[in-house]
């Protein structure tokens, strides 16, 4: 196993962490279709996930970003993903952004997305001093999601009024969220 990739024991099973790689395309054009088919799942429906939105963040997060698999073995299914990349302009260099998680449906609430994120900060801490500052955007009504983040470290930042639509109808707020790196 290469040295980057890391292993956390969550109620007697373990979880790989690791980097992805140009080789996961399908397999998380699958994991994405899947989470996206779950009502609130993603901003996407499972209808706008397409080998190149997938091909797209996969390409920018391996090159200035970092993006993160979990697995129950090397060869086993991707039960959850994690990425976030640079924004590309010099006056973001210090910003990691677009951040996403997927949780297969069937693996969500076993400890996969908090491995996941527990890696992602592991990995900007010690390895990315170039990185100041994380952001991800929640959706309002996702109360589970937003407390999470927070626990992780992240804060809201304010509230992007009528920005995506509701699952139900309607329109509801974005909550921009942002990790900061810990002063010296």
């Amino acid at each position: 196993m290469p040295d980057d990739d890391q292993s956390f024991n969550r109620r007697t099973r373990t979880l790989l962490i690791q980097t992805a790689s140009l080789n996961d395309l399908a397999f998380l054009v699958e994991l994405y279709r899947a989470v996206a088919a779950t009502e609130g799942g993603l901003a996407r429906t499972a209808e706008e996930i397409s080998e190149e939105y997938v091909r797209q963040f996969l390409g920018k997060s391996l090159e200035s970003g970092v993006c993160l698999t979990a697995r129950e073995t090397n060869d086993g299914p991707i039960m959850g993903e994690i990425h976030c990349y640079s924004l590309g302009l010099r006056a973001f260099a210090h910003v990691l952004g677009e951040l996403t998680i997927a949780v297969h449906p069937t693996h969500q609430g076993m400890g996969a997305g908090k491995a996941l994120f527990t890696e992602l900060l592991r990995r900007v801490e010690q390895e990315r001093p170039d990185i100041f500052r994380i952001e991800l955007i929640a959706r309002e009504s996702n109360q589970k999601a937003i407390a999470f983040y927070q626990k992780l470290g992240f804060r809201i930042e304010g509230r992007l009024e009528n920005r995506i639509r509701s699952v139900g109808g309607g329109c509801e707020a974005d909550i921009p969220m942002a990790w900061l790196r810990k002063a010296a």
